[in-house]
C-alpha cells in the first residue's frame, strides 16, 4: 500500500512536472527585464544589436522560453551569464550556447560543472574576481562573492540603469538556501549582502533569484532577520546544544516563519544550514 501511495504521488508530480509552463515578463528599464518561469529568475537585457541573458532555467522549458524572448526583441542572445552552478539556473545552458550564445560564469562554476560531465553546458568565459561588458549606454558589471549560496556566485549590476541581479545570493522575502556541500555559507551569504549594499543606491531595482523584485529597503530587512536568526544560532551552539536541537527549537525562527518558511527551503532546513555552517566555522577556527 505504502508502495502504491509513493508511486501515485511521484505520478502526479510528473504530470505536474511535464505541464507547460508559463514565463512572465517584467520589465524593468526600457532595456532590461525578467523572466519568472520554472526554476531561477532570469534577467534579460537588449543592448544595440545583440541581447544578454542572466541564467537559463532547465532545458525542458528552453524552447518555451526562446519563443518568450522572441515578443521582447528578435536579436540574437550573444552572451549568457550563469550566477552560480545549480541547475534550476544552467539547465538550459546548451540550448541556448547551441544557438550561438557564450556563456559567462565565475571559475567554479566552470569546474563544477565538468566535475559534473556536463560538458555541453560549460561556461565559454571564466572569470575570478570581476569582470565588465560593455555597451554604448550601459556598463555590466559581473562580481563574484566568496562563499555565499555557493563557493561561485556572480552578482551583475547594471551600473547606468542601477538594477542588480544577485542570483540565489537573495531568495526574496523567502528563507535562503545556503548550499553548504558547495562551498556556501552564512557568513558569505552575509558578507554577499552587506557588499551589495554598499554597492547600490536607494532606487536600486533589485532581481532576486527566487521571488519578486525588491528595494535596497527590502534587502537591507532580509539581511537583518538572517542576521538575527544567525546569532541566536550562534548562542546555542555556543551553549553546546546540538543540530538535532536547535532544528526542533521553534523560536528560534517564529517570528518570520510565516511567510519567509514557506517555500523551498523550510525553517528546520534554515536552521540546520546555518548550525552546519557555524559549526565548520569554528572547527576551522
Amino acid at each position: 500500500m505504502k508502495t502504491l501511495l509513493k508511486l501515485t504521488v511521484l505520478l502526479i508530480s510528473l504530470s505536474a512536472w511535464s505541464q507547460e509552463v508559463e514565463i512572465k515578463v517584467e520589465q524593468l528599464s526600457p532595456s532590461i527585464y525578467m523572466l519568472e518561469g520554472r526554476g531561477g529568475n532570469i534577467g534579460l537585457f537588449e543592448s544595440s544589436d545583440y541581447l544578454v541573458m542572466i541564467d537559463s532555467q532547465f532545458a525542458n522549458i528552453s524552447e518555451t522560453i526562446k519563443a518568450k524572448i522572441k515578443t521582447i526583441s528578435d536579436k540574437p542572445i550573444a552572451f549568457l551569464i550563469n550566477t552560480h552552478m545549480h541547475g534550476d539556473h544552467t539547465g538550459g545552458n546548451a540550448n541556448f550556447k547551441n544557438q550561438g550564445a557564450q556563456i559567462i560564469a565565475h571559475e567554479n562554476v566552470y569546474l563544477k560543472l565538468k566535475e559534473q560531465q556536463k560538458i555541453e553546458a560549460l561556461p565559454k568565459i571564466g572569470y575570478t574576481e570581476q569582470m565588465n561588458l560593455y555597451e554604448l549606454d550601459e556598463t555590466l558589471l559581473i562580481l563574484h562573492v566568496d562563499n555565499a549560496h555557493t563557493d561561485g556566485d556572480s552578482v551583475i549590476y547594471f551600473v547606468n540603469q542601477d538594477i542588480l541581479h544577485m542570483g540565489d545570493t537573495y531568495f526574496a522575502n523567502r528563507y535562503p538556501y545556503i548550499d553548504i556541500a558547495n562551498g556556501g555559507s552564512i557568513d558569505g551569504y552575509l558578507k554577499a549582502h552587506q557588499d551589495v549594499i554598499a554597492l547600490i543606491t536607494d532606487e536600486t531595482k533589485i532581481i532576486p533569484g527566487h521571488g519578486q523584485i525588491s528595494s535596497k529597503k527590502e534587502l537591507e530587512a532580509y539581511t537583518a532577520i538572517l542576521v538575527e536568526i544567525k546569532n541566536r544560532i550562534q548562542a546555542e551552539l555556543d551553549k553546546g546544544k546540538s543540530e538535532d536541537e536547535v532544528a526542533s527549537d521553534q523560536t528560534l525562527t517564529a517570528k518570520y516563519d510565516n511567510p519567509m518558511g514557506n517555500f523551498f527551503i523550510n525553517p528546520e532546513r534554515l536552521k540546520r544550514s546555518i548550525y552546519q555552517s557555524l559549526a565548520q566555522k569554528k572547527t576551522k577556527s
